[in-house]
């Protein structure tokens, strides 16, 4: 099986929207190596460290939002 990682990449930033606190963090429960190519992407700061959530960068929010949207809302 091939794995589509930006998709998962896409997937895991939508859902970060899911768990978003005090404006601009989201619990981090996700794969390392997700999470390090989102860092990589500048979508969140460094996921390393001993907090349990991770800060997403401004156009982290704006991407987690129109896909938490895109790909979690009914078009009803």
């Amino acid at each position: 099986m091939q794995i589509d990682e930006e998709r998962i990449d896409e997937a895991v930033l939508a859902l970060l929207w899911l768990t978003l606190h005090n404006e601009c963090r989201a619990w981090k429960g996700f794969d390392w190596a997700t999470l390090g190519r989102l860092h990589a992407k500048g979508l969140i700061d460094d996921p390393v460290g001993r907090a349990k959530s991770v800060v997403l960068t401004e156009e982290g929010l704006r991407q987690s939002e129109a896909l938490f949207e895109a790909l979690f809302t009914r078009k009803d």
